[in-house]
C-alpha cells in the first residue's frame, strides 16, 4: 500500500519551508505514505494558508499549518511547541527545509547581507535542531533532515552568501550525525537537485531541471535509508564525488569550469 518500505506510516513530521517547492512536495509525499500527521512551517501567510486547507481537504485531521520566522529563534522553538502539541507530543521527523538562493557579487555585499543571509539559511536550521533535540532524546530517537545545495561543494561564482551558508549547514548537520548517533537521533544533508521552484526567481529554470515531487520522492528515499549525504539528482551525485578532488587533472578542470560560468553569470548569462 505504501512506499518506502512503509517508513514514514504512523509517524509524524515538521516541514519549514513547506508551503512551496521542495518543502511542500516533501510533506505531501510523506501524508501519502502513511505519515500520521504533519507540520508545514512557513512565513508566507498566504501560501501557508492555501497549502494547509489543500492538504487539509485532501487529508482530514492530519495536517497543521503553522506561521514561522525561521531568522527567529523563540519563532522557531514555538512553532516546534505547537506542532509537538498537534501531534500528542512527538515530534519524528525535523526538515530544515526553508532557506533562499541568493545572488549577488562580493564587493558589493554587506555585513547586514551577510546576516541575513546567515540567519536564513544557516541559523534558522540551527535553531530548529537545537529545540528539536528535546523531544527527540525525551522520545528515544528521531530524525533530522537538513536541505543543502549542490552549491555546498561546487562554489558558483556571484552566490558566495548561497555556497558558505549551505556548506556549513552541511557541516553542522555532519558534525551533528556522530554527536546524536548515540540517542539514536538520524541526522542527514540532503540536497534537492537543480529542481524547478520559486528558487528560480530571475533567470528559467533549466530544461533539464526536475519536479518537486521528483526530488522529494529521491530525498525521502535517502532519509528512509539515512544516507548520510542524500543527493537530490545526479549532477548533484557527480559533483559531490569531484568537485574537492586533490587530482591535479581534476583541479585543472574544475578551475576551467567555474572559470566558465563565473565569465558568464557576470555577462548576465544564468545558464549554469
Amino acid at each position: 500500500m505504501y512506499g518506502f518500505d512503509n517508513y514514514f506510516v504512523g509517524k509524524t513530521a515538521v516541514v519549514t519551508g513547506g508551503a512551496s517547492g521542495i518543502g511542500n512536495a516533501l510533506a505531501e509525499t510523506m501524508l501519502q505514505n502513511g505519515a500520521k500527521k504533519l507540520a508545514i512551517a512557513d512565513f508566507n501567510k498566504a501560501n501557508l494558508e492555501k497549502e494547509s486547507a489543500r492538504l487539509e481537504a485532501a487529508y482530514p485531521g492530519k495536517i497543521i499549518g503553522i506561521f514561522c520566522n525561521v531568522t527567529l529563534e523563540d519563532s522557531v522553538k514555538a512553532m516546534l511547541a505547537d506542532a509537538a502539541a498537534f501531534f500528542g507530543g512527538r515530534i519524528d521527523l525535523l526538515f530544515n527545509n526553508a532557506g533562499a538562493g541568493l545572488n549577488g557579487s562580493f564587493t558589493e555585499l554587506t555585513n547586514e547581507d551577510w546576516k541575513k543571509a546567515l540567519d536564513l539559511n544557516f541559523y534558522g536550521a540551527l535553531y530548529g535542531i537545537r529545540h528539536v533535540i528535546p523531544y527527540m532524546k525525551a522520545q528515544g530517537g528521531g530524525q533530522i533532515v537538513n536541505t543543502i545545495s549542490g552549491i555546498a561543494w561546487s562554489p558558483m561564482a556571484l552566490q558566495s552568501m548561497y555556497a558558505v551558508t549551505k556548506s556549513a549547514l552541511n557541516m553542522l548537520g555532519l558534525t551533528l550525525r556522530y554527536e546524536l548517533w548515540d540517542d539514536n537521533i538520524k541526522v542527514n544533508s540532503a540536497t534537492p537537485g537543480t529542481t524547478a521552484t520559486a528558487i528560480f526567481t530571475d533567470v528559467k529554470a533549466p530544461d533539464y531541471a526536475q519536479t518537486p515531487m521528483q526530488s522529494a520522492t529521491r530525498i525521502l528515499t535517502g532519509v528512509r535509508n539515512n544516507q548520510r549525504l542524500i543527493c537530490g539528482d545526479d549532477n548533484d551525485l557527480e559533483g559531490s564525488k569531484n568537485a574537492m578532488s586533490p587530482d591535479p587533472a581534476m583541479q585543472k578542470g574544475l578551475d576551467d569550469y567555474f572559470l566558465e560560468v563565473a565569465r558568464a553569470r557576470k555577462q548576465g548569462n544564468w545558464r549554469f
